[in-house]
């Protein structure tokens, strides 16, 4: 009668997990699956973010199995299955305030099970033909005495065939500052040779370091994930918690998010936003002008631009005058003076781009009008010949090419054409400022940049490519202020940024990694406590290979907790102090069950 029970709960395992797979092909399924009544099923794909990302590399699909969010059960009517048990694939909504774990001893069940149904031995399950299922990991509630908090379940394969299983059992405590809980080398190592009869054994170090805090670069006012971290490798670790040593792999990580109000470039991205307005207006007919100027509004600084040039024309301004030209550049500089030795002030701003400067603080629909009213009749009554770049195609550069042959067409200043005039002439201006940094620092050509300053696409395309530039500068203005990365780490950086925004959407939270030396931020790290360190005990080889994984980290390794492991993530220091950093402890253990 068990055996029977058993068979039939692994067919309905197996069943609903091959179900998850096919449906999970073409999109994520958005909700759990069901199984028996106790039990939730989701698959988790190598694009979302994993559950176990914290102590597993993989990046393959995978099932999560945990405790289901409408089961209050006790852990004793888990652990009892009736010959009734009811088999019930159905989609659960998800309403839960986070996930909940299973027993440790349910979760044994489990993962019992989805091996049974891998064994290609097990005829009598009635599967001639057994697909590979991706691998499955259990929440756990850590009620055992290790603190077992998940198990997982790695298929072993040859070809198409699954020839055993890898069993791993991950096991947590802490948060500690208490070094002496901490592991000894020596003897994690000779633990495993005992646990898998090898007389030899190789180790490989992981550490990661933050160089910049997330508080050093976000504004504290707003949630903000950016960071700046290096992940570092190498072999042969002596002891635990040692530095890295510079003959180490070393990847630099940078997830930045736009908008630091401390960020040197923080006023050309207040630019940025007023042309993201335009572009919503132009597209939605609603625009959230600025708020009004407190000194000059737009509409003055237009009037005033424009006596200028008049005088310039009549011969009664020296147009080459030195502090005309310097209270342009104030006036229009997009940057602060702690980044004017980086992205330099361009000299060769046209008329559309100097009236764009003014314009960028208007505040209403009304005044826009205004503005280029002014522009428009200082244009047909040939009181300006303004100067434009060649190839400029605005329509108001066209205008101002018409007004050479003194003929200009009408223009009606109505519905959403001044908006898109005033839009084309900030994407101009804002496009060569971008162009002018990434050349001007030889980070990239005209020909690699053409792509996010091509004209061939709509307007709020060429909008959406001019925010990837100005992410792209907000990295790399980072990585000069807060790292002082020199041109030979800057523009293998800047290509990585590149190809990726040639090829992706927008994403601030997409991390960028480059390959790079330990010793180019060994200063920022050498004296500091790493986030994670990890060291990697194995033996074996190919399939055979099995491996001890010891960890310390700074974030919990589970997003789960139950009552009966409250005290598994208490605080805790040492003689009461603080000051020491807490560490979780993570252990994974792993074990094999060979079927051929």
């Amino acid at each position: 009668m068990a055996a029977e029970r058993r068979r039939r709960a692994g067919c309905g395992l197996s069943g609903l997990l091959l179900r998850v797979r096919e449906e999970g092909k073409d999109s994520i399924p958005e909700h759990p699956y069901l199984y028996e009544t106790d039990v939730e099923i989701s698959l988790v794909s190598g694009s979302c973010k994993s559950p176990i990302e914290s102590f597993w590399n993989g990046s393959s699909a995978m099932y999560i199995l945990q405790k289901a969010t409408h089961n209050e059960e006790s852990d004793s009517m888990e652990e009892s299955r009736t010959d009734d048990a009811v088999y019930a694939p159905e989609l659960l909504p998800k309403a839960s305030p986070g996930p909940l774990a299973l027993s440790v001893g349910r979760a044994k069940q489990l993962i019992s099970l989805y091996t049974m149904v891998q064994n290609p031995n097990m005829t009598y399950l009635g599967k001639s033909d057994l697909a590979v299922l991706p691998l499955l990991w259990v929440r756990c509630d850590g009620s055992d005495p290790q603190h077992t908090c998940w198990i997982g379940a790695e298929p072993l394969k040859a070809g198409n065939k699954v020839t055993g299983v890898n069993i791993y059992m991950v096991s947590c405590d802490g948060p500690t500052a208490d070094k002496t809980r901490f592991a000894n080398l020596e003897e994690l190592k000779k633990e495993h040779k005992i646990r898998h009869h090898s007389s030899v054994v190789t180790t490989k170090g992981f550490a990661r370091y933050e160089l910049i805090a997330a508080a050093a670069i976000e504004d504290t006012t707003a949630e903000s994930e950016s960071n700046i971290y290096v992940d570092i490798t190498w072999n042969g670790v002596e002891k635990i918690l040692e530095t890295p040593p510079l003959v180490s792999a070393a990847t630099l990580n940078i997830v930045l998010e736009s908008g630091d109000p401390r960020s040197p470039v923080f006023q050309l991205y207040r630019e940025l936003q007023f042309l993201l307005a335009l572009a919503e207006g132009l597209k939605t007919g609603v625009t959230e002008w600025p708020e009004p100027s407190e000194s000059e509004s737009a509409l003055k600084l237009v009037q005033e631009f424009l006596t200028d040039l008049k005088k310039k024309l009549d011969g009664d301004c020296i147009s080459g005058n030195k502090s005309e030209r310097e209270k342009i550049k104030c006036d229009t500089a997009a940057v602060d003076s702690c980044i004017k030795s980086i992205f330099g002030e361009r000299e060769d701003l046209d008329f559309t781009e100097q009236l764009w400067c003014k314009m960028k603080g208007v505040s209403s629909y009304q005044e826009l009008i205004d503005c280029f009213t002014l522009v428009i009749k200082s244009l047909e009554l040939g009181e300006i010949q303004p100067w434009i770049h060649q190839g400029s195609s605005s329509f108001l550069s066209q205008l101002i090419q018409q007004s050479y042959h003194g003929k200009m067409e009408d223009v009606p200043l109505s519905d959403i054409t001044p908006i898109q005039m005033l839009l084309e002439i900030g994407l101009e201006k804002m496009k060569k400022d971008y162009v002018s940094f990434f050349i001007g620092q030889e980070l990239a050509t005209v020909t690699y940049l053409d792509y996010f300053i091509s004209t061939s696409v709509d307007l709020q395309e060429q909008v959406h490519r001019v925010q990837k530039l100005h992410h792209m500068l907000e990295i790399i203005v980072s990585c000069i202020g807060l790292l002082q990365f020199r041109h030979e780490n800057l523009f293998p950086l800047t290509q990585i940024c590149m190809q990726y925004y040639k090829e992706n959407p927008l994403n601030e939270k997409h991390v960028f990694q480059m390959p790079i030396r330990p010793a180019l931020v060994k200063k920022f790290y050498q004296n500091d406590n790493p986030e994670i360190w990890k060291v990697e005990i194995s033996s074996g080889h190919g399939q055979k290979e099995v491996k001890t994984t010891w960890q310390v980290s700074t974030n919990a390794p589970v997003e789960h907790g139950t009552a009966n492991n409250s005290g598994l993530f208490s605080d805790s220091t040492v003689n009461g102090s603080s000051e020491e950093r807490l560490y979780f402890i993570t252990t994974t253990q792993c074990s094999q069950v060979q079927f051929t």
